[in-house]
């Protein structure tokens, strides 16, 4: 997921919306440093405020196994430091996804109050990663129906709802297969974009790159890390998926962070019983869910339907900005006003088709290509009712059928290791409860690396860490460690601010 698209995203925006195999196989190093950047004014869309904000292109190869084959240009950004007295090297970022534009990404970072020791310590590199906004976009052709629930597939009520699911996934992935004229989209995966990142430190000139990721940043990050050790600085993985790939696991893991962080939004609701009448406690907040979700499934409204409220709810839960329109939204649904709900979607900022499409092609291109997926719908319908039971809030969407079921490419390599062997340099963000990420993602990937990396939890709720979640302690020991190096001897457990 891409925590700065989400993370503060409302309910009803989330409504809203040909190379052989064994050539993508590359080295495990990008060999060879492609000519320094050519800073200039960024495109009028990537959003600088007044942060003086440069962009520039480095080429990179489609196929790093043919280096002197087809090149695509990836366009990045800089937000140089100021004090260059100060200056340490430069920081890749990446915000999540896999998916849309990350060249603002240091700016929003800004914005959200990065400390000024960190932004005179490093020139914040951020980038559109292969195919994605101005770095050789792809498309799938996605159409708004199709894009509607994003990039998890709706709520599978019952059997009947997995096959049907089965062939709209199905027609998405030939779609892509069609749409895929220049074979650009199979080389899009995690392990091209590290070596991508690479290549964009040898452009910089840079010995080494530190790196904050986020989200799926995270699987970029442990990637990197793992193919390019002695060429990174310091790591900083926020909100983490747990590999350096997005498989079937990871994803059902979703609904596993939806139980585990739906009781914060429960207790802020029944807080609140008076202005939104959904529950004086949070089990009656849970059960007027689960009675909105099976009214709706019956009969949708203002086309919101069960699949629709439960994203819907879920979108809510990345962070407490959001419990307040969620709950406008609940509360509309639960007095049957459908006017209301009506409003509430008109005053929503869509997401421009185009912009939908892309970023939906890219994260299925990247989660695809990476690992192989299972193929059986009869997987997909055992998995389906095995979550809907352990996690009924949202399981039986998360474990429902993707287009990598259907997938016209076989992954072209192995998925990265983690690899434990390497600098002492990765330090692990994670909130104890997280809708998308929940904590054992950040456990799983802490047991990867080994001493390479420590965990740091804070005891907070919603997606994101360092920036979004407000707490002091983890704050102070991630600005610690980006400016002066100081690493926990071991994990640390941060309390609640």
């Amino acid at each position: 997921m891409d925590l700065r698209r989400n993370a503060g995203r409302s309910a009803a925006t989330l409504i809203a919306v040909g190379l052989a195999g064994s050539l993508l196989a590359a080295p495990s190093m990008a060999e060879g440093a492609p000519p320094g950047p050519a800073w200039g004014p960024c495109p009028e869309d990537v959003a600088a405020g007044a942060h003086p904000l440069q962009c520039a292109t480095v080429p990179v190869p489609v196929n790093y196994a043919d280096p002197d084959g087809p090149q695509i240009d990836l366009m990045i950004s800089r937000l140089a430091s100021e004090r260059p007295d100060r200056r340490r090297g430069v920081m890749l970022l990446n915000q999540g996804g896999p998916g849309g534009s990350g060249l603002s990404f240091s700016v929003d970072l800004a914005n959200q109050g990065l400390p000024a020791s960190v932004m005179e310590g490093y020139d914040l590199i951020g980038m559109d990663t292969r195919g994605a906004g101005h770095s050789a976009p792809v498309s799938c052709g996605f159409t708004d129906e199709q894009a509607t629930y994003g990039n998890i597939p709706p709520y599978a009520v019952d059997d009947a709802a997995v096959t049907e699911r089965a062939e709209v996934a199905r027609t998405i992935a030939d779609q892509c297969a069609q749409h895929d004229q220049d074979g650009v989209l199979r080389s899009l995966t995690t392990a091209n974009m590290a070596r991508d990142l690479d290549r964009v430190r040898a452009a910089l000139g840079e010995e080494k790159a530190s790196y904050y990721g986020a989200s799926y940043g995270t699987a970029l990050g442990a990637a990197y890390a793992s193919m390019f050790p002695e060429r990174t600085d310091r790591v900083v993985l926020d909100s983490n998926i747990g590999d350096t790939v997005l498989d079937r696991d990871g994803m059902r893991r979703y609904a596993l962070g939806t139980e585990q962080t739906f009781p914060d939004f429960a207790a802020w609701l029944a807080e609140r019983h008076g202005s939104y009448g959904l529950g004086s406690t949070p089990e009656e907040v849970r059960r007027t869910y689960f009675a909105l979700a099976e009214r709706l499934d019956e009969s949708p409204m203002a086309g919101v339907d069960g699949g629709v409220f439960r994203l819907a709810t879920f979108g809510g839960l990345f962070g407490e900005p959001a419990y307040g329109r969620t709950a406008q939204l609940w509360q509309s649904l639960h007095r049957s006003d459908e006017a209301a709900v009506r409003r509430q979607l008109a005053g929503t900022a869509p997401v421009a088709p185009s912009a939908a499409d892309n970023s939906l092609s890219v994260f299925l291109s990247v989660t695809c290509n990476d690992v192989q997926w299972p193929e059986d719908v009869e997987t997909y319908r055992r998995g389906v009712a095995e979550d809907r039971e352990k996690y009924p809030l949202y399981g039986a969407a998360t474990a429902n059928v993707l287009p990598c079921a259907f997938w016209s490419h076989e992954p072209a390599e192995p998925p990265v290791p983690v690899l434990a062997d390497g600098p002492d340099n990765v330090l692990i963000l994670q909130n104890r409860r997280d809708p998308v990420t929940p904590h054992r993602g950040a456990e799983l990937l802490r047991e990867k690396f080994g001493d390479r990396a420590r965990l740091v939890s804070a005891d907070e709720s919603g997606h994101g860490t360092y920036m979004n979640s407000g707490n002091a302690c983890a704050a102070a020991i991630t600005t610690a460690f980006l400016v002066d190096g100081t690493r926990p001897d071991q994990d640390v457990s941060c309390a609640a601010s």
